[in-house]
């Protein structure tokens, strides 16, 4: 049986990025590493989004950037200039595609199409059991969530952030290309968090995606009808839908870390690498990743990457409040995105804010139900 150095379960996102960065790093070229994935050419089944300070490392990926965003409630609707941050798309298939190209260069690192059934911790490593066979690594990343983990415990909150969008293509110039949709609350919320995210990518190509932050999913046509109906009201009627999404992400602070050991490291939304408060997780993967190998050049014990940050405690409050009281997520983000400047909140959410930044934040949204969350968690 073949020893890996280094195993990593899932080609998604985070395994991908992974491998991509130990292929790009001459201290790795000695090591061998063995990436398992059901599906290697996964294809457009993803669309990241992030806001940045100035160029960054996937810009030559990018599909699109804004400038400008656009946030809308009853309450506070306003265009907002983001500079020096731009929003930033990457669709997954130039991604993977790019990623791919550098990775299969490096005849240390392998790709097995294959299913994980399992993998559990030895003494000097980590056995593997797939569909096809069984495989030792000294050192396991996996990237492949267990739903389970966290579900069934209840200490922490579990929401999700769950979508559906379809890319849609007019006739005539229907869009202002230079504005992406952040947040539109002005859809009916029907007793939870709902609003429309507007991705144009020319003036008549984007972006329509249904989001909620709750803890239920929807039924497909439930989706699709808002969708449609939110086209109407924006006078759209002569369109093609030319390609449909649709995902899942867990909004939790369930911790993670105590899934890892000190050969096993959990990655991606798997290990807790998701913005608990947003459901944004492509920007945080590339400062793990990054983080990560850095890591493996000085550390042995993969439990001990982990560290546990003030952010932790922040989306977890947030988390306590919207799981208690999911019709009132329209009024939260108003409330900040009117009181707080935009580079904070794009810092604040980034995980780059300072203490007197996390202030502004705190100040910007109403105090009554954050404060009955705090003192239950510290009582």
């Amino acid at each position: 049986m073949t020893k890996y150095d280094y195993i990593i379960l899932g080609a998604g996102a985070s395994g991908l990025m992974l491998a991509y960065r130990i292929s790009q790093d001459a201290f790795f070229d000695g090591k061998s590493v063995l990436i398992i994935d059901k599906i290697k050419d996964k294809g457009n089944d993803r669309t990241w989004c992030f806001w940045e300070n100035g160029d960054g490392e996937w810009d030559g990926l990018l599909t699109k950037t804004w400038a400008k965003i656009f946030f809308g409630s009853d309450n506070y609707s306003k265009e907002i200039d983001i500079s020096p941050y731009n929003y930033k798309m990457i669709r997954s298939n130039d991604f993977y595609k790019s990623l791919w190209e550098s990775i299969n260069v490096n005849k240390n690192i392998t790709f097995l199409k294959d299913e994980v059934d399992s993998f559990t911790a030895l003494k000097y490593g980590v056995q593997v059991i797939t569909k096809k066979g069984s495989y030792i690594g000294a050192k396991l990343f996996n990237s492949i969530p267990d739903s389970e983990v966290y579900e069934t415990q209840k200490e922490y909150p579990v929401l999700q952030q769950h979508f559906v969008g379809w890319f849609v293509k007019t006739k005539e110039d229907m869009f202002d290309d230079s504005l992406a949709t952040f947040m539109d609350f002005t859809v009916e919320q029907n007793g939870n968090t709902r609003f429309m995210y507007v991705l144009p990518t020319d003036k008549k190509t984007a972006l329509f995606e249904y989001t909620l932050f709750s803890k239920d999913l929807l039924q497909l046509t439930d989706y699709e009808t808002s969708i449609k109906e939110y086209l109407s009201q924006k006078g759209i009627s002569n369109f093609e839908v030319i390609e449909k999404e649709k995902g899942s992400i867990p909004m939790t602070s369930f911790k993670f870390n105590q899934l890892n050991s000190k050969h096993v490291l959990n990655i991606g939304t798997a290990g807790g690498w998701t913005k608990a408060s947003t459901g944004y997780t492509f920007r945080n993967t590339s400062k793990k990743t990054k983080e990560l190998v850095s890591f493996l050049k000085q550390g042995n014990d993969l439990s001990k990457f982990y560290k546990k940050s003030k952010f932790w405690f922040y989306d977890l409050i947030f988390l306590d409040v919207l799981d208690h009281h999911n019709n009132e997520g329209a009024a939260l983000f108003s409330s900040m995105f009117k009181k707080a400047n935009i580079k904070t909140i794009f810092k604040f959410l980034n995980e780059e804010s300072t203490w007197s930044e996390d202030l502004k934040i705190i100040l910007s949204v109403p105090p009554k139900r954050f404060i009955q969350a705090f003192f239950k968690r510290l009582f």
